[in-house]
């Protein structure tokens, strides 16, 4: 064989090993998969985590914050870094009993911020090993709720108490007044003006309850708003005329709001209720319409006692009376002005209030009127001219 041939053989040789050496070390080499495309299951987690409406923190087993979500801090479980004491000592508990905790998070007094919520409660347990996740919930809206039901039972025992003791007690006046015609008459009289007070304050309290969502409300239909006036006149006109005051209405407007007919004549009618019985006798009641800014304000004047500025952000609330004497003298319940403020709402819009001491109060309740193709005959505002005289 000649040199040639010899050095031919001798780099045929040499590549057959380079190339199998790089065979056999890529089949020996670690294998170092490639990371998917698009998020993974650890990345899904750890967005749920940090978006999550409930504070999250996990806790190693000296009891150092390892890993919270921005809600934690928001509802005060941690701050710079560290969790609340009583986490951390839930979390020693759930060590040392490796059982679930529940503590009670919410804001010492001193130390809650304005952001804060008021209840924070949590749930603590072990996650795996030695690590410990403290789950904590903003309770605050249920224990508002709560605190609203309390009060509200609280109230409505309380006035139902002055009824139902007031018609024993005159019942027993009938009893030892069997003999006197004239003092049976008197206490029977009285006894119907304190059924008819309890009816009408059980009334009440049913259509608020209905109104608060404890029933489902009617589909809203195009209403007039001329019909719902003339039938809360017609309802209010025998009270007006036993005090002498008269209702002064301005011209009818064509006006139509989507809404439910009756519910919008209740809550007129407690505007005009409140109006005459809160005013002297001979003075004037007026009612007027106007439509401003796609919405229907229907206001009731009276030239009555008024009302204090700082009384008047409360008047709207379940039970509360202005003058309690006034209200114990006409009947009333408290629920009167409630009612309306949420018929109001319901219906999408509100019940804005003006008020002097001495000079008299407005009330305006304001529905959005319907839309303009289903109602041609909307005017702009003050084009209607005072009308007649109930």
């Amino acid at each position: 064989m000649t040199t040639t041939g010899y050095l031919a053989v001798s780099i045929g040789l040499a590549l057959i090993g380079v190339i199998a050496a790089f065979l056999i070390g890529r089949a020996t080499a670690p294998r170092h998969p490639r990371r998917p495309e698009g998020l993974t299951v650890a990345d899904l987690i750890q967005q749920i985590v940090h978006d999550s409406h409930d504070g999250i923190v996990v806790l190693n087993h000296f009891g150092d914050v390892v890993l919270h979500n921005p809600r934690a801090e928001e509802l005060g479980i941690v701050r710079n870094n560290r969790v609340d004491d009583r986490a951390r000592k839930a979390a020693e508990g759930v060590r040392g009993s490796n059982e679930v905790v529940y503590v009670d998070l919410s804001p010492l007094d001193g130390y809650r911020t304005g952001r804060q919520p008021e209840a924070v409660h949590a749930e603590v347990r072990l996650l795996v090993e030695d690590f410990i996740v403290v789950d904590a919930t903003d309770e605050s809206e249920a224990v508002r709720l709560e605190k609203t039901r309390r009060d509200f039972v609280a109230n409505v025992s309380h006035e139902l108490k002055t009824p139902v003791g007031a018609l024993a007690l005159l019942a027993e006046a009938v009893l030892d007044a069997s003999d006197d015609q004239d003092e049976v008459r008197r206490f029977s009289a009285k006894i119907m003006q304190e059924a008819t007070r309890l009816g009408t304050l059980v009334t009440e309290l049913i259509a608020l309850s209905r109104l608060q969502g404890a029933e489902k409300l009617p589909e809203l239909s195009d209403t007039e708003v001329d019909v719902v006036i003339n039938e809360a006149l017609s309802r209010s006109k025998l009270a007006a005329e036993s005090v002498n005051i008269s209702i002064n209405v301005d011209e009818p407007s064509g006006f139509v709001v989507p809404g439910d007919r009756s519910l919008l004549v209740t809550a007129l009618t407690n505007l005009l209720d409140n109006a005459v019985a809160y005013s002297p006798p001979g003075s004037p009641v007026s009612v007027s319409r106007r439509l401003v800014d796609g919405h229907v304000e229907i206001a009731v004047t009276d030239r009555g006692i008024g009302i204090a500025e700082d009384q008047q952000i409360r008047v709207f609330e379940r039970f509360y009376r202005v003058d309690k004497a006034r209200s114990r003298a006409t009947g009333g319940t408290g629920l009167g002005l409630a009612i309306v403020k949420h018929v109001a709402a319901n219906h999408g819009g509100e019940v804005k209030l003006w008020s002097l001491p001495g000079t008299g109060s407005t009330f305006t309740l304001r529905i959005p009127a319907a839309a303009a193709e289903q109602n041609p005959t909307l005017v702009p505002a003050g084009t209607g001219e005072p009308g007649g005289e109930l």
